[in-house]
């Protein structure tokens, strides 16, 4: 199929090289990624209109969650198995890897089952309002079973990652989404099945990047293999300890993805509290931008994690040192570069999502430079908190993803509004990230010491 012989030296490549060797190919993969979201918006907004976006961005807090439970046993296992391999257990790191695929399995097959179960009580708790009722429940239903797939496909990559094949995890990366983006035009405007059509191509194309991890993973590993567990109580046991490390490990990540939940869902609110469906649909397009920020913070953290994890199993602390400055410049220089980018071209950037006729089009483009204010601190964050992730110090990780994700954002989507008016609704997020900044800077000092 591929070749995964990408010969990944995590003990004595030079530190530059092989953050490039991991960065390079999880950037274009999550660049696909990212792609197919930007054009699912832009088929939506155009074939379904504005009404579509709203829907699909007050249904999207599903997707986080998975998504933030994937993450969560992807990093907590990845985490774990370098260190094992640091210290040439390579049976131990397969045992782990294997636990967590049969833990996602298992609580992605509950999450499916509850989710058909309780349509309309979700939609409901998700803040969907009695007009867009039947068109976020037509997406809703058929979206679902992206839950058992995209959990699969994410720990997958980063196991796949770790076993020193980066640009494997990239195709399984871009065929999906590929696959996704072409399904969408066809399903959404030739054929005309709207929403159902969205939700139906990311089944496919999710599904899709799953069986690609499955297949590298029975057939072409070569050392984090499934290994077969015992069956024993003892085995049981062991299995339920090791999954709850990883998952205290990864705990900040899933934190990471439900804080985008909550942030989705409290700007929902309060956008359709002050400024109706318009104020949504126009708060849907910075949540479709945010992820090709996001996109490349992740990816830096991401190629630096099995990095520093290695290295910290290894007891190489200036290689630790090395990787996280090296990762962390990266971030900011990226962070300054796209904030100037919105503040100077709100206009074109929103016009690819809303026509300008449409009420929501002026809401977007007075937000969009307020909101961008915040993504350098952004960057600091992601790289900090993979840091601690990568060393083993997730309580802090957990700490600084809380302050970010969920405390910060919620208290100030219910405050500025108050105190500032419209300003407040777009400056909850920037202000949040830069409080959780000027608190991670001396943890991490205080880490190093």
């Amino acid at each position: 199929m591929f070749d995964n012989r990408d010969n990944i030296d995590f003990a004595a490549a030079d530190i530059p090289k092989l953050f490039r060797a991991l960065f390079v190919p999880t950037l274009l993969g999550m660049t696909f990624n990212v792609a197919f979201t930007i054009t699912d918006g832009i088929f939506v907004g155009h074939g379904v209109g504005a009404e579509g976006l709203a829907s699909v961005n007050l249904v999207a807090p599903i997707m986080m969650l998975v998504t933030g439970l994937g993450m969560m046993f992807g990093i907590g296992s990845s985490v774990v198995a370098a260190i094992h391999l640091s210290k040439d257990n390579a049976k131990a790191a397969r045992i782990n890897v294997t636990q967590a695929y049969l833990t996602c399995i298992i609580l992605a097959s509950l999450l499916g089952i509850c989710f058909y179960l309780f349509p309309s009580t979700i939609l409901h708790l998700l803040g969907v309002s009695n007009e867009l009722m039947s068109m976020a429940k037509e997406y809703y239903l058929w979206f679902v079973p992206t839950c058992l797939f995209l959990m699969f496909q994410i720990v997958g990559e980063f196991v796949i990652r770790l076993d020193g094949a980066p640009k494997y995890a990239m195709y399984a990366n871009i065929i999906p989404a590929l696959l996704n983006i072409v399904l969408d035009y066809l399903f959404i405007l030739p054929c005309g099945m709207g929403l159902k059509g969205a939700a139906l191509a990311t089944d496919i194309g999710t599904g899709f990047g799953a069986l690609m991890t499955l297949y590298y993973m029975l057939f072409r590993a070569k050392s984090l293999k499934f290994y077969r567990l015992k069956s024993t109580l003892t085995s049981l046991r062991l299995s339920l300890r090791n999954v709850g490390y990883m998952a205290k490990l990864g705990l900040s990540a899933f934190i990471g993805e439900f804080a985008i939940s909550v942030m989705m869902l409290t700007g929902n609110w309060v956008f359709g509290r002050y400024l109706g469906d318009s104020g949504v649909a126009a708060y849907s397009v910075i949540c479709y931008l945010f992820p090709v920020v996001y996109m490349i913070y992740n990816a830096v953290a991401q190629s630096a994690q099995p990095i520093i994890s290695y290295n910290h199993g290894a007891q190489q602390p200036s290689r630790v040192s090395h990787t996280f400055r090296y990762s962390v410049t990266f971030s900011l220089v990226f962070g300054a570069l796209v904030t100037v980018l919105f503040l100077l071209f709100p206009t074109p950037i929103i016009s690819i999502f809303l026509n300008s006729s449409s009420a929501a089009f002026p809401i977007a483009v007075k937000g969009l430079p307020l909101y961008a204010l915040g993504f350098t601190s952004v960057a600091f964050n992601i790289s900090a908190i993979g840091y601690f992730q990568s060393v083993e110090q997730h309580k802090t990780a957990t700490l600084l993803m809380t302050l970010r994700g969920i405390l910060f954002p919620v208290a100030g989507f219910l405050l500025l509004p108050l105190m500032i008016h419209i300003p407040g609704l777009w400056l909850a997020v920037p202000i949040a990230e830069l409080l959780t900044a000027l608190i991670s800077i001396p943890l991490f000092r205080t880490a190093k010491q």
